[in-house]
């Protein structure tokens, strides 16, 4: 019997099967990869040789896997996240000092950043860098430690941690308050602008005027009325400058109403919701003495958080 180890695939057609297989696509993982069609076509084959069975059915533009491609394939995935953890590992040292944290940007700007420097005070040596971005991150691409996500937790390959729970509620400026239109109870926001959140999260639990009004009992506002914006920062700095009413989550408003910039004028308006703030990071990988610092840090500081009305 011979002591020769088992023939490895080749690297570079593994990963073109992982991108290929995952989109079912040849142009779509050429794109990923910065590749041609045509070079993944041809790592494809080379695989395909290596394995002497085909892995994909062709069927005019698209491509279906074949039942030994369905089954290696959740193999190829985990042996490229070991891969990529063990790479990792050797860059510890070099990484020292830093940990890159990946959030949205309203909760970044509003909750994460002005938190910061309590960290960098009480964690002397340690740098803590933002990314700021509206997609959900990929652990296998980005240079990220962690990651702040919206949602209910549940995310595939990825442990998570709640961090904080959610509520809305209306919120506005001072000046709003006072004069002829002054906003004493929410009939009253029917001589004002509406501002609505439209952000990507799809939260079904998270009211929008109409409903928060019709839960509320109040008749002769319109609901439907008003600006839409795509991110809650924008809709806070707007309610911050006196151009209406908003309907906020609470953790993106909270630094402007402790600041009195805003206020929240209804002592009763506030709605808890399902979605809340996670961190999350892949299963099983290695987090180093200063990312367990940086998760300790931001978990004590949600906790000591609380909503601050009026």
């Amino acid at each position: 019997m011979s002591d020769t180890p088992d023939r490895l695939p080749p690297l570079n057609a593994l990963r073109a099967f992982e991108a290929a297989a995952r989109r079912l696509s040849f142009t779509q993982a050429a794109e990923e990869l910065n590749v041609t069609p045509g070079a993944i076509s041809q790592q494809i084959r080379q695989l395909e040789d290596f394995a002497g069975t085909p892995l994909f059915k062709r069927t005019g533009r698209s491509v279906l896997l074949t039942d030994a491609a369905q089954a290696s394939l959740p193999l190829v995935r985990e042996a490229f996240e070991r891969i990529a953890e063990a790479g990792r590992i050797m860059q510890a040292p070099a990484r020292k000092g830093r940990v890159m944290v990946s959030s949205a940007p309203s909760f970044a700007a509003k909750w994460l950043a002005p938190r910061l420097e309590k960290f960098h005070r009480t964690n002397e040596g340690i740098e803590a860098w933002i990314s700021a971005d509206m997609s959900l991150t990929d652990f296998n691409t980005a240079d990220a430690d962690l990651a702040i996500r919206y949602g209910r937790g549940n995310y595939d390959g990825l442990k998570s941690e709640k961090l904080l729970d959610e509520t809305v509620l209306p919120v506005c400026s001072p000046r709003l308050l006072e004069g002829p239109d002054a906003i004493r109870r929410p009939e009253d926001l029917k001589h004002h602008t509406l501002l609505h959140d439209e952000s990507s999260e799809n939260d079904p639990s998270c009211p929008d005027w109409a409903s928060w009004l019709k839960a509320h009992g109040v008749a002769g506002v319109d609901g439907t009325k008003g600006p839409r914006f795509n991110q809650g920062i924008l809709v806070i700095e707007s309610a911050a400058a006196g151009r209406g009413v908003a309907l906020a989550k609470q953790a993106i408003a909270a630094n402007d109403i402790a600041a009195g910039r805003l206020v929240a004028p209804f002592a009763s308006g506030s709605t808890p919701i399902d979605f809340g703030y996670w961190l999350v990071w892949p299963k099983g990988r290695h987090l180093t003495a200063d990312v367990r610092a940086f998760i300790k840090w931001i978990k004590d500081e949600a906790a000591s958080s609380e909503v601050v009305g009026v």
